[in-house]
C-alpha cells in the first residue's frame, strides 16, 4: 500500500534540503512549538492548526477504515485511471488550467493545482473539464459539502521542496490519490515519511506538521480530497465556518 520510514522526529533535518543554518532555525522552531504546546496555544507541538474543535481524535496518519468513508475511498480507487486521465488532459492542455500554489510554502521547485471544489462549492468551469471526477465526488454529499476542505488535482515538479507546515483546522482529514507517481517524491507527516503509489490513497491529518520532497526526474500528480473528521456531528458540519 505504501512505504514508511519511521524515525527520530529530528532526523529529517539531516535531509539534503537543509543546510546547517536552516537546521539550526528548525531546531529553534521546535523549541518554540513545544513552548506553545506547554502554554496550550497549540493542540501539540506537531499539531498547530488554529481553527479547531476540542475532543476530536488526533493521529497523523489514518487508515481508510478509521475515516468512516470506506465506500468513498473504494470508489476513488476503482476509478483512479479515469481520474488520472482527466487530470493529465488538463495538465497537457494549453489553457493554463493548473494554477501555481500561492501560499508561499515552497523552498524550491514548481507546484500547481487545479481546483474542482472549494469550501463545499463546485467550480463549474473546472468541473466541465473533469466531469467524471466531479460526478464521482457528487455521489458522496458529505465529501462534496466539506466546507473546510478542497478537492483538487495537485502536480509537483522534480526538485521541489515544500517547507514543513500545518493546515488550518483539525476538522478535516486529507487524502491523496496517487495518479502519476514516479520514483523520488516523499511526504513526511509528523515523524513518519511515506511514498505515494498509483491507484492507492494516503490519508493524513494535515493539521499535523507535514513536508514534501521530490528528488526524482518526472512530474508527480495526485488528487487531493478533504473529508470531514468522522467525529464531527451533522450540526457541526452544517454550522462550522468555511475555510
Amino acid at each position: 500500500m505504501y512505504t514508511r520510514d519511521s524515525h527520530n522526529p529530528l532526523l529529517y533535518l539531516n535531509h539534503a534540503s537543509y543546510c546547517p543554518s536552516e537546521q539550526a532555525k528548525h531546531l529553534k522552531a521546535r523549541g518554540v512549538y513545544q513552548a506553545g504546546e506547554d502554554k496550550s496555544l497549540f493542540l501539540s507541538a506537531w499539531q498547530r492548526s488554529l481553527y479547531n474543535v476540542d475532543g476530536l481524535t488526533s493521529r497523523p496518519w489514518w487508515t481508510v477504515e478509521q475515516t468512516g468513508y470506506t465506500n468513498f475511498f473504494k470508489a476513488l480507487k476503482e476509478n483512479w485511471k479515469a481520474i488520472r486521465d482527466e487530470g493529465l488532459a488538463q495538465l497537457n492542455a494549453k489553457t493554463g488550467a493548473f494554477q501555481p500554489e500561492d501560499e508561499n510554502l515552497r523552498d524550491t521547485g514548481d507546484w500547481k493545482q487545479f481546483t474542482l471544489f472549494q469550501q463545499g462549492r463546485k467550480n463549474k468551469a473546472n468541473c466541465e473539464k473533469a466531469p467524471k471526477t466531479c460526478a464521482l465526488i457528487e455521489q458522496f454529499p458529505s465529501v462534496e459539502k466539506c466546507t473546510r476542505g478542497q478537492v483538487k488535482f495537485s502536480v509537483m515538479s522534480p526538485g521541489i521542496h515544500v517547507w514543513p507546515h500545518t493546515g488550518p483546522t483539525n476538522c478535516r482529514i486529507r487524502s491523496h490519490l496517487g495518479l502519476v507517481v514516479p520514483q523520488g517524491p516523499l511526504i513526511r507527516v509528523m515523524n513518519e515519511t511515506r511514498k505515494w503509489k498509483e491507484g492507492e490513497v494516503l490519508i493524513f491529518d494535515d493539521s499535523f506538521e507535514h513536508e514534501v520532497w521530490h528528488e526524482g526526474s518526472e512530474l508527480r500528480l495526485v488528487l487531493i480530497v478533504d473529508v470531514w473528521h468522522p467525529e464531527l456531528t451533522q450540526q457541526q458540519r452544517r454550522t462550522l465556518s468555511p475555510i
